[in-house]
């Protein structure tokens, strides 16, 4: 069986992750282990999740790779486009693109080249784990019973901007942020509220309305094909 060790940003797509991929993968014979990338070491303890450097994500995908160094071993990612380090590889080029799809291709690609090893699967999600639960704003209620028609706002919110993935990465205009400011009580229970609303919307939902993550899902099944 396959093991892909799946290095995450946080708590939320750690979350994420074992609520919805671990399980999922299980089922195309995908052994998927997520981890939070680790943010600092002190006192004999290390920290993980949450703001990191492009040195500190590089330096455990690469820990992740000598650690099991055999040919059932895959490694991938999973960090926000929004916010990435301003060294992450490909980000010069990644500035000059005009579309979404071309800039988070060009990072990847270029993260790739860096990590330099046929094992490792790239993804950077397009900008924010928020796209995936725009996908339906009304399954909102499953996490907060008194949305009511702030889950409307989103919904139509979501659809102006043409396709979840497309929502743009400005400081004002990130997914989470634009949920924040149409519910506010989103911004303190993201962490938990994320993955409960993901696992109630379903991965069909999600890979159809965001292309990006459903070609990720899809290298990531045939993993347990080849």
């Amino acid at each position: 069986m396959i093991r892909l060790n799946v290095v995450v940003e946080g708590d939320t797509e750690w979350a994420f992750a074992r609520g919805l991929l671990v399980e999922h993968l299980l089922q195309h014979g995908v052994l998927c282990i997520p981890m939070k990338v680790v943010t600092s070491r002190a006192g004999g303890r290390t920290f993980r999740g949450g703001a990191v450097t492009y040195g500190r994500i590089r330096g455990d995908v690469i820990r992740c790779i000598r650690g099991q160094p055999t040919s059932e071993c895959r490694v991938t990612t999973m960090f926000d486009l929004y916010g990435l380090p301003r060294d992450f590889p490909g980000s010069n080029d990644a500035a000059k693109a005009t579309d979404c799809y071309q800039k988070v291709q060009l990072l990847e690609d270029a993260f790739a080249r860096d990590i330099h090893d046929w094992r490792f699967m790239p993804y950077l999600q397009l900008h924010e784990f928020e796209a995936l639960i725009l996908t339906d704003p009304l399954k909102f209620s499953v996490f907060f019973p008194d949305i009511g028609r702030a889950a409307l706002e989103l919904a139509e919110m979501s659809a102006g901007c043409g396709a979840p993935e497309r929502i743009d990465d400005s400081p004002e205009g990130a997914p989470s942020k634009r949920i924040a400011r149409v519910f506010p009580p989103y911004a303190a229970a993201k962490a938990t509220a994320g993955p409960r609303i993901a696992e109630e919307i379903g991965l069909d939902t999600m890979r159809a309305a965001c292309p990006h993550f459903d070609e990720w899902v899809t290298k990531l099944e045939q993993l347990g094909s080849g």
